[in-house]
């Protein structure tokens, strides 16, 4: 599987989630290149974020399944600006509290329910990369892309295992 190439120049963030201790070598391969790395949470196995890192750069939040030191270690939401896409990361997308616009995020990105999608809501750009580790339900295993084109955020779902 050849690694999804970005349309435009800028950066190319890779979004990850819920790989809950199972960090797939088709993961790994479709973010080499990247210049970033997201995690947006339940990564179950401390050592995937070194492993991550090894690729590019990692932000990574706590998600519900996220225990012990470690995991204390990691904030529960972050915001942070790349390439100027205003991105604001939290698990539960259901636990959101704030408005995107009032807050100046033009993405939000969430993991929890395994479910990819990508959902432009008024100003903002919704973003679940779905989930990259074990299956579960009969949901896909994905992760998504995120970059800034004219400025506008764009984003796509990258599946990883038919």
């Amino acid at each position: 599987m050849q690694p999804f190439r970005q349309p435009q120049s800028g950066k190319l963030i890779g979004v990850i989630s819920d790989t809950h201790g199972l960090l797939r070598p088709e993961a790994l391969e479709a973010l080499e290149g990247v210049d970033h790395i997201l995690h947006a949470g339940d990564i179950g196995d401390p050592f995937h974020l070194d492993v991550l890192a090894d690729i590019a750069p990692v932000t990574a939040i706590r998600g519900n399944i996220d225990r012990g030191h470690w995991a204390e270690a990691l904030p529960e939401t972050v915001s942070l600006t790349i390439e100027g896409l205003r991105i604001h990361m939290i698990h539960d997308r259901k636990a959101l509290q704030a408005c995107p616009a009032t807050e100046g995020w033009n993405v939000v990105i969430s993991g929890h329910s395994h479910k990819p999608g990508i959902d432009e809501t008024g100003s903002a750009l919704w973003l679940n990369p779905g989930a990259a580790g074990p299956r579960r339900f009969r949901l896909p295993i994905t992760l998504a892309f995120l970059w800034e084109e004219d400025s506008q955020p764009r984003a796509v779902i990258h599946p990883l295992c038919v």
